[in-house]
């Protein structure tokens, strides 16, 4: 039980996963001002200014580079984590959306009559190069000052 409690009061978790949610809430106003269209599913979904997944990785190798020290292994990996996903969220998953866009698309056409298809793919998947560049700033900044 006092594993439980240490990992829940351990700033490396309690402050990642506050500024993920507030960076998916701010994605929800975004869309309202810049689309002027509520949409609450923005809180959940991928995609989307800024980057949360970059927000995430970059505040947690913020703080361990000011904390363990920007030399030490654990930094290290954590980089190349924070590098992988930013890489994945800005490549893979942004050509995914676009396909599952086009797929969507085709669907669509007149003359497909034997084409069943129950739902609308997801094409919100990944981000583009500045949502995820703003996400990363954003968490860097707030690993290093709350760090």
């Amino acid at each position: 039980m006092d594993e439980l409690l240490a990992l829940v009061q351990s700033k490396y978790i309690y402050i990642p996963c506050i500024l993920h949610i507030s960076v998916q809430a701010f994605k929800v106003l975004w869309e309202l001002v810049v689309h002027r269209k509520f949409d609450f599913k923005r809180i959940l979904g991928a995609g989307g200014m800024p980057s949360s997944h970059s927000t995430l990785v970059t505040v947690l190798t913020a703080m361990v580079g000011k904390n363990e020290g920007f030399g030490s292994p654990i930094f290290a990996v954590s980089l190349v984590f924070a590098l992988v996903v930013m890489y994945d969220a800005c490549g893979v998953r942004r050509a995914a959306g676009k396909q599952a866009a086009l797929l969507n698309k085709i669907v669509q056409t007149p003359g497909l009559n034997g084409l069943q298809v129950q739902e609308k793919l997801v094409e919100v998947l990944g981000h583009t190069p500045i949502q995820v560049i703003v996400g990363a700033i954003i968490g860097t900044t707030v690993g290093l000052i709350f760090g």
